[in-house]
């Protein structure tokens, strides 16, 4: 691809390395970001500049948040006591699209993944283990994606966390197996999420 500026050029490349955009995807937008007023320019820099600086990590789940503890940790009405696993926040925004789980999360991170070379020290799950050590969450929800990764990943934190006196399960497989969370539709999800079953059940399947 010629570029008749270098300028053009190098704002191309660097939006064609976000995820699933191709360098003619890069040259569209790239093109659409020129014909816009220059102030509109500005906003998109500013929030992606203000992104990087003052994101935050909640403290208590993980997630990703404006505050030390994000607003779903700080909620009153939620149940403390129930706890869901999951990947990242996709898949909290997916759950909570359902409007079906009323328990707090805890954002893993990641998956377990040898190949690309990230175990479990890799992911939050010490503070998952330490959380349930002091006796604060009565069940856990097992919410990753049906897959090889997830499997493994559900299985390890099961193992870590079996000799505690506390309820596991997982969703049920409402949702196919190899299927990503953020992907499944919100009635499937939500009802994954109401009809769970014992993790150990899961096993077995």
């Amino acid at each position: 691809m010629d570029f008749s500026s270098k300028l053009l050029e190098n704002a191309v490349n660097e939006v064609s390395r976000l995820p699933g955009i191709g360098k003619r995807t890069a040259l569209r937008l790239v093109l659409h970001l020129l014909k816009q007023p220059k102030e509109h320019t500005k906003f998109l820099a500013d929030a992606l500049q203000h992104l990087r600086n003052d994101i935050k990590t909640c403290e208590k789940c993980h997630n990703i948040s404006d505050t030390l503890l994000c607003d779903i940790c700080q909620n009153p009405k939620r149940n403390a006591e129930i706890v869901c696993v999951v990947e990242d926040i996709r898949d909290v925004m997916a759950i909570e699209s359902t409007s079906q789980y009323k328990g707090l999360y805890h954002v893993l991170g990641g998956k377990i993944s040898p190949i690309e070379g990230i175990g479990p020290q890799n992911l939050q799950i010490d503070s998952l283990v330490e959380k349930i050590a002091k006796g604060e969450v009565k069940e856990l929800i097992f919410a990753l994606s049906s897959t090889m990764e997830g499997d493994t990943t559900n299985f390890y934190i099961f193992k870590q966390i079996e000799k505690f006196d506390i309820t596991t399960s997982t969703i049920a497989r409402g949702i196919s197996v190899g299927d990503e969370l953020e992907y499944a539709d919100e009635v499937t999800l939500g009802r994954s999420i109401v009809n769970r079953i014992p993790f150990a059940q899961s096993l077995k399947a």
